[in-house]
This record gives C-alpha cells, structure tokens and sequence, in this order.
C-alpha cells in the first residue's frame, strides 16, 4: 500500500510543475505572512492556485509604519516567519514585500516625445520615449523617495486620446500621462534591512493599496470606478480605480486607533477598556452606547473627510459608481458602511474575501499579503528589480491604456 501511494505520489510530481511565492504585510500593529503554491498540469496546462503557509505575529517597534525599532521588527517577522514554515512544510528563503506606512505618496507628470520613424508609425522606444520624459519631469519631487510603481494612465496622439495602446498608430507627436506612487527611501530601505536580517530575500515591492486590491476588486469594479479603503490602525490608505486603471495611492494619518483615543477620553477610561468597548466586548450603565455610538461616529466622519477631500481633487471622468469598498482591521466597527455612504455620497459596503472554506486565510486584513503572493506568481519570481522603462513591473501591464 505505502509503495502504491510512493509510486502515485512520484507519478503526480512528474506531472505536476510547482512555484511557490511569499508576501509579507508589515503592519503597525501585526506582521503577516502568506505562503501560495502554483501547480501546474504539464500534459493539460491547468493551473491550481492554493494557500499552503501563513504566519502571524504582533507587531513591535514600529509606529505609523515606520521603523523606529529594527531589532524588535527583525524579531517580529521570525516569528511570522517560523509559523508560516511550520504550516507549509517548506523553508521561505525569499519573497514580495509591502509598503505601506503615512510615507507612501503619489506624483504625476506628463511626457511627450516626435515619433521617431519616418513613417511615424509608434514603437515601443517612443512609449519608453514618453515615459523617461515624463519621469524626468517629475524628478524633482522624487528627493529622498523612491519611485515603487510607474503607470501609464493616458496616452494621446496628436492631442487626441488613445483607446488602449498607441503601438503601431501613426502620429506626430505622443504624449503620456504618469501616476508615480512613491515612499520615503529611507523607509522602505529599513524595511528590506529588516526582512532580510530575518534571512528572508526580499524580491520586489509593492504598495499595499495596490497588493490589496490585486484580490479584493473585481475587474468590473475597477472599470466602472471605485475606491478601496483599507482602515489601519494609524493610517488609512485608499486606490482609486477608473476605467480599470489605478489613477490614485494615497495615505492619512488617521486609523482606527485614534477611535480607541477618542472613546478612552469620551469616557475616561484605560486605553484597553476603550478597545474592548470599541468593539462591542465590554457593555453596561459605564459605557453607554449612545454615547459611544457618537464618538465612533464622529471619528470616522473626520477620517472620510480626509478621503473625500482626495477624491474631489483628482481630475477624473465623473463619480465613482461602484462606490467605496471597506477592508482592513477597522472595517468592522460600528456601522461604517452607513457613514462611508453619508460621507462620501457613494455606495459603500465591506470587502468580500471569496476563498474556499478549507483555506488558512480567515478575513480581508490577510488581502495585502495573499495579494502579494499572488502577485508573485505572475512573473519570474527570482527576476531582479528592473529599472523605468518599458516593462512596467509584473502587476502593471495590464493597466496599459
């Protein structure tokens, strides 16, 4: 029988091509690690994807995403990192990591090139043409940051609008307009120093806005318009979708632990009750819920304030129809869904994390992390980090106009 089972075994591993990719959410108050499994049939090329590791570990010695304790945030991700081993039975020697954290920013800039052949026909060196001039021209805002993503979010030939890719149009003159998404880069060289003194390789970066939203936002959300908020614990952070294409990444200072503030001052009361009262775990004549109802409310009118403001600065189409969709560690207090639509006059609900039932993942806040792995698996995984040109990065090519 055991023979059998070895034979079976060795026959469905001939047949089988494996990848394994890790993502690493590094978050103020947790660490998480997702290990996904690629299989491949080499006879019939269908492809299963699955969860085969996760790890989880308090977050320590960093604040608003910054380290400012490396040691303890090295030790954190060791931890996160052993459990994650223990449940997928494989060592993680390397793997995509986020950024995220209040120094995540966004720059954008315009370039534009002459078609470069003389039948002015557009090939992909006047689109790397475009693009250089347009990161050229966002060069001085890029001073201590380092660039994590560039995406095209509009081509034009001759003044007029493109619809997908100018290659191979004729034209005079093209231009391109860039999103840059942009952090600190002494920050996120910290966090890579972390990682790797946990003997983790790190491949490449992403930022955790667009690692969440690679799982989280269906295709025709993305296309009709929406945002995704992700509600930290010091930060809230926002991608906003239009037409399919990523046209914001921003960050606030304000998350959920500023509702746990508010309710611990409301009420004079420790930080800890204040918690447990913010999430429904503690009731009575002490804490009575009106009150407390209105300080949450209160908190999260201010925080959708911040996103709002964003979201009418930006120079789009119109309104977003697929509305505001909540994740995150705060996602699930109070009735925020409710104060999203009043603040924002959009249609909002909560993130739906869609997996199978038998799966380690137990909610949305793992997003970024599986995220990540996912994305993992759609390139080379040992490939290097590339620089600006054409080949946007793995996650990218598809939001090509």
């Amino acid at each position: 029988m055991v023979l059998r089972w070895r034979n079976a075994n060795r026959r469905f591993s001939q047949n089988m091509a494996r990848r394994i990719a890790t993502g690493i959410d590094i978050g103020t108050y947790q660490i998480k690690v997702v290990v996904v499994e690629e299989l491949v049939d080499k006879r019939t090329r269908a492809r299963q994807v699955r969860i085969i590791g996760t790890g989880l570990a308090e977050s320590k010695g960093l604040r608003h995403g910054y380290i400012v304790d490396k040691d303890e945030v090295t030790a954190c991700i060791l931890r996160a990192k052993k459990q994650a081993e223990a449940t997928a039975r494989f060592p993680i020697r390397s793997a995509f990591l986020a950024i995220g954290g209040i120094s995540l920013d966004e720059a954008r800039a315009t370039g534009s090139t002459i078609i470069s052949r003389a039948d002015q026909e557009i090939t992909a060196l006047d689109l790397e043409k475009a693009g250089e001039a347009a990161h050229e021209a966002a060069k001085p805002g890029f001073v201590n940051r380092h660039v994590l993503h560039s995406i095209p979010l509009e081509y034009r030939v001759d003044g007029a609008k493109t619809l997908g890719s100018p290659l191979g149009m004729k034209g005079v003159r093209l231009e391109v307009d860039y999103l840059f998404v942009t952090c600190l880069a002494q920050h996120e060289d910290a966090l890579v120093k972390a990682v790797e003194d946990a003997d983790i390789e790190v491949i490449d970066q992403m930022a955790s806005p667009l690692a969440g939203s690679y799982v989280l936002l269906e295709g025709d959300q993305k296309m009709k318009g929406c945002v995704l908020a992700n509600i930290g614990a010091e930060t809230i952070s926002i991608v906003v979708y239009d037409e399919g294409i990523p046209v914001s990444v921003k960050v606030f200072p304000m998350g959920s632990s500023h509702i746990t503030d508010d309710i611990a001052l409301g009420l004079r009361i420790s930080l800890d009750e204040a918690e447990k009262v913010k999430l429904g775990r503690l009731t009575g004549a002490m804490y009575p819920r009106k009150k407390v109802d209105d300080l949450i409310t209160s908190r999260l009118n201010a925080l959708f304030a911040l996103v709002d403001k964003h979201l009418k600065s930006l120079d789009r189409r119109g309104p977003l129809p697929a509305g505001i969709i909540i994740s995150g560690g705060g996602a699930g207090i109070g009735s925020i869904s409710e104060v999203a639509k009043g603040a924002l006059k959009l249609p909002a609900r909560l993130a739906e994390f869609r997996l199978t039932p038998d799966t380690k993942i137990r909610d949305a806040t793992w997003a970024v992390a599986y995220g990540l792995a996912l994305w993992g698996l759609t390139g080379d995984t040992n490939a290097p980090k590339r620089p600006f040109n054409l080949s946007f990065g793995k996650f990218f090519k598809q939001f090509l106009p």
